[in-house]
């Protein structure tokens, strides 16, 4: 079975490492990618074609909302996973990024020890436990 391949957008370089060091000790799991500005995460997310993006909510020159309305409006990218991956509690954030698509909205914990254990739980989640849509639908 090959590797379950995730995309990370988020704009803190110390959450992006954080992110893929806890992915990279998963063998099913490959960062095929990572951006640190919303404008960025559409054009790597359809030359990857990741199983799952990882993105966040407030990201420069395009927010996260924005990215997750481009790539649910584009037949391509439509069916990948999108996990809101944000520091956000405010429930606006939660319910536009529902209603834009998004499969899951996570909140980043405050506490770096209890991030680094989301991040493995979604690892495993996404890259184990979860079965993607057939290719081609």
């Amino acid at each position: 079975m090959a590797p379950t391949k995730v995309v990370i957008a988020d704009d803190h370089t110390l959450f992006r490492e954080g992110i893929k060091r806890m992915l990279s000790l998963e063998k099913d799991i490959l960062v095929v990618g990572e951006a640190s500005r919303g404008d960025e995460v559409a054009k790597l997310v359809e030359r990857t074609k990741p199983d799952v993006l990882l993105l966040d909510l407030k990201m420069p020159k395009i927010d996260g909302l924005e990215v997750l309305r481009t790539i649910k409006n584009d037949a391509n990218l439509k069916p990948i996973p999108v996990v809101m991956l944000t520091s956000s509690r405010e429930e606006r954030d939660l319910a536009q990024s529902y209603a834009l698509g998004a499969n899951a909205y996570v909140v980043k914990p405050v506490e770096f020890q209890q991030f680094i254990s989301a991040v493995k739980e979604l690892g495993v989640f996404w890259g184990v436990l979860n079965e993607p849509p057939p290719e081609g639908s």
